[in-house]
């Protein structure tokens, strides 16, 4: 007879969100189960944001060893030790993973399981011989590699983000299908660290972003050394002697790249196969799990986040809905998930962040009624005092001067975009990012700045100069 486990909740996947949602009920004393079947801490913490943001620490540490004339430093650099880079990759995930592990969450009173987790019914899920009827369920699967149907790719040993950061030497010249985020963070990179690169995008590279602010970013990528093949199709891929050739098709015509390995970094898909989703009277479709405001699917009974439901994709996102399930599931109080306040940051140099509306769509819901602030870098003194001046902020504004989004590019643009997002969620306006304080001298002066400018056009009001020629004569 299989085991029968009746929790409260059964989370089914141990990556950012599931284990938030695993930690947060077990502190309100309700019983968990956790099943994953592969690593804790899913693609986070072992293939995605910690591996990625370590390996780009590396390179940052590599450049600023080089020569920066800006800064009267001109040194030269002496190479760099890939596999340095490399171990320190993998040093960060050691040093976090206790943090995940199974031996925390057991600590904590969560029963974790390790297997494949499948519907077995619409109430229950199987684990090998074990059965689990929870009152609620959560299927935070997360997701994996895009794969796209190019010709030849099977046939080659290409990298996604789960292979590459296990390569212990720099690849000698890396061809990048893909030009978004983790395309382009990944090729400046590897850049730094000593390999010929080539990114090649179909359509724009960092397409979702500011173009202005983006273009910022694409000009100091390129002239880092990054080859960036824009409007470019990938027509096949083919292995060629001891390394790969490309076939691709840009707008002057074909041209044939040659490199020693490629890296597929063409998006996400949501991970939905073999859960018994069928079984379990949940909708689904390869674009991922649907569910409502609420979080919850088809069947009541159990909630989706993070990945698997096909919207932005970001830990960061998993774990506000990880939150508003807690809510929802434990204390049955009403919860409506707000993708619009949710930011986003590509951790390049410079990075480049938003949050909110962007300029296009203030523009379509509020013609008219909208006006743009901006700051530069080159204006801030603690832009200057570093060197680091080229970047630019930008406030989209409403009626009323409520900040509908903002975008910033620049040096710790992630970080000023971290005061925006509460800007943003909090509807607040200018009159509050003009009237705060912000300490001398930091990056973050740039959003009072700009809120400040949203006034610069009052003295030509008419009322504003009846008013104040009220004041004048009364003075």
């Amino acid at each position: 007879m299989p085991d029968l486990l009746q929790p409260d909740i059964c989370v089914i996947g141990a990556g950012s969100g599931g284990l938030s949602v695993a930690a947060a009920a077990a502190a309100f004393g309700v019983e968990v189960v956790l099943i994953e079947k592969g690593k804790m801490g899913g693609d986070c913490l072992n293939y995605g944001c910690v591996p990625s943001k370590a390996l780009l620490a590396a390179a940052k540490s590599a450049k600023a060893h080089g020569p920066d004339t800006k800064i009267g430093f001109d040194k030269a650099f002496e190479g760099v030790d890939f596999k340095s880079a490399n171990r320190h990759v993998h040093d960060v995930i050691a040093a976090i993973a206790p943090h995940d592990s199974v031996e925390r969450f057991e600590g904590l009173g969560v029963n974790v399981l390790q297997g494949a987790a499948k519907f077995s019914a619409p109430d229950c899920v199987r684990v090998g011989d074990t059965q689990i009827k929870a009152r609620r369920f959560v299927v935070a699967t997360g997701s994996s590699p895009a794969v796209p149907p190019i010709e030849g790719l099977p046939d080659v040993p290409f990298l996604t983000n789960e292979t590459l950061f296990t390569l212990e030497e720099a690849p000698d010249a890396l061809i990048i299908i893909g030009g978004g985020p983790i395309g382009m963070e990944m090729a400046q990179a590897h850049r730094r660290l000593g390999s010929r690169v080539t990114v090649v995008e179909a359509q724009k590279a960092l397409g979702k972003d500011d173009p202005e602010l983006a273009a910022i970013v694409l000009d100091n990528i390129r002239s880092e050394g990054v080859e960036v093949l824009e409007q470019t199709a990938v027509k096949s891929v083919a292995n060629a002697g001891d390394g790969v050739e490309v076939q691709v098709e840009t707008t002057a015509g074909p041209q044939v790249l040659r490199g020693s390995h490629v890296l597929v970094a063409t998006g996400r898909r949501p991970n939905v196969e073999d859960l018994g989703l069928e079984t379990a009277g949940v909708e689904f479709s390869p674009k991922g799990i649907a569910v409502d405001k609420g979080l919850r699917t088809s069947n009541r009974q159990i909630y989706a986040i993070g990945d698997v439901t096909g919207g932005l994709q970001f830990t960061h996102a998993a774990g506000y809905q990880a939150g508003l399930v807690i809510r929802s599931a434990l204390f049955q109080l009403p919860v409506k998930y707000d993708q619009s306040i949710l930011p986003w940051v590509t951790y390049t140099a410079p990075e480049l962040g938003h949050v909110g509306m962007t300029e296009q769509d203030a523009q379509n819901r509020y013609p008219g009624r909208m006006r743009v602030l901006e700051a530069d870098y080159s204006g801030n003194d603690r832009a200057v005092a570093e060197g680091k001046t080229t970047g630019r902020l930008k406030l989209i504004v409403g009626p009323g001067g409520r900040l509908l989004g903002a975008d910033v590019v620049g040096d710790q643009a992630g970080e000023v975009v971290n005061l925006l997002s509460l800007a943003v969620s909090q509807n607040l306006k200018m009159k509050d990012l003009a009237g705060f304080v912000s300490p001398y001298p930091t990056l973050g002066e740039m959003v009072r700045r700009a809120a400040i400018s949203y006034y610069a056009e009052a003295p030509k009001s008419p009322w504003v100069r009846t008013v104040v020629r009220i004041l004048r004569h009364f003075g």
